[in-house]
């Protein structure tokens, strides 16, 4: 009976799934990036409708966005992005999870902006000239940091700041980032070490310097060396790209280490790999924090206003420092998709928006 209602609901979704591309020109223009089929060569700019926003919402003119590796793995074409975003054809056809800008309109239970604030935030959409977005994603952008370097922060930030509360780090203790040169390992680097933590990047050969620059206390090139293979033993491990067995992280943890699991291993993972990291995540993690001492946690993003507060606090006192690898224009945002889906990137590629 599951089995039949499973092939069932497959059908209909299939049959049913589609999108808002083949509308006709849009009475209130505006210039977004959307994807209208699977594929990163589908990643268009486009003519579509400006949003309004509902009662709870904001509405921001775009002055920056940033791309993540969420917004590359959407436009796969892989039975398991169809599974979830769309059978045929993906649902929601907008790309952009990060915003900076500044209030255009709000909606009339929105207490805390008003037009013409500087914010920046989570959103759906916002590689685009305006978005909407809920009141409690925001944060006001602090005066002497930049659109663009606000719009790097919000979902790679809040992804290592509540990925390391979950590893409880104590000042003194090491701290190894593994996958230390993407989006969140550059800020999960200066974070830990903002938090009093001797800090060891994993990264290779071209980003040794990089992660020496944001502060490193230490950079294991895994081009030469396996860090799990080595003597030293860690408090906590960062693991932003879960490329070994439990049992080899387990050797270089701390009887009562922590290991957080970030990530399934960036844009460059198969859709293979990426599904038997998510299965052993689950299963495995799972048991060996309920049977040892040693713990691997995951954990949700929570849209929390405090903490991207927090974020912006520590970019306008210089404990943060965005690295921002490349600056595209909106009309230049899919060849920007295709640069980050090769998984080379480093820091955060962001878009700039006129």
């Amino acid at each position: 009976m599951i089995l039949v209602a499973l092939v069932l609901w497959l059908f209909v979704a299939y049959w049913t799934s589609t999108n808002d591309c083949k509308r006709n020109s849009a009475a209130n223009p505006m210039k977004a990036i959307r994807y209208c089929e699977y594929g990163v060569a589908n990643v268009k700019l486009q003519d579509v409708e400006k949003p309004v926003p509902n009662d709870d919402q904001v509405l921001v003119k775009v002055r920056a966005s940033s791309l993540n590796a969420f917004d590359a793995g959407v436009t796969r074409d892989y039975w398991l992005v169809r599974l979830f975003f769309g059978l045929r054809k993906p649902r929601d056809t907008r790309l952009g999870q990060d915003v900076a800008g500044q209030v255009e309109a709000v909606g009339k239970n929105v207490t805390q902006f008003k037009p013409g604030d500087e914010v920046f935030g989570l959103c759906r959409g916002g590689l685009a000239e305006y978005t909407c977005t809920r009141e409690r994603a925001l944060a006001p952008k602090p005066p002497n940091v930049t659109f663009e370097q606000a719009a790097s922060l919000p979902l790679a930030g809040l992804v290592a700041l509540q990925g390391l509360r979950e590893g409880k780090i104590q000042p003194g203790q090491k701290v190894l980032i593994n996958g230390a040169t993407g989006g969140v390992g550059t800020f999960a680097v200066q974070i830990a070490k903002s938090l009093g933590a001797e800090v060891t990047a994993v990264c290779s050969t071209r980003n040794v310097d990089l992660v020496r620059s944001i502060g490193a206390d230490h950079v294991i090139d895994y081009t030469k060396e396996d860090f799990t293979k080595g003597d030293q033993k860690y408090d906590v491990i960062f693991d932003n790209v879960c490329n070994h067995s439990f049992a080899e992280r387990s050797r270089v943890l701390t009887p009562k280490g922590i290991c957080v699991l970030v990530g399934i291993g960036g844009a460059g993972v198969q859709e293979g790999q990426a599904i038997g990291r998510i299965v052993s995540n689950l299963l495995i993690a799972r048991a060996r924090s309920s049977f040892t001492n040693q713990k691997f946690p995951q954990y949700g993003i929570k849209t929390d206003k405090q903490d991207l507060i927090t974020l912006g606090g520590l970019v306008e006192t210089g404990k943060l420092k965005p690295v921002i690898e490349r600056t595209y224009k909106l009309s230049e945002a899919a060849e920007a998709m295709r640069y980050l889906s090769e998984g080379h990137a480093r820091g955060k590629i962001v878009i700039t928006v006129d």
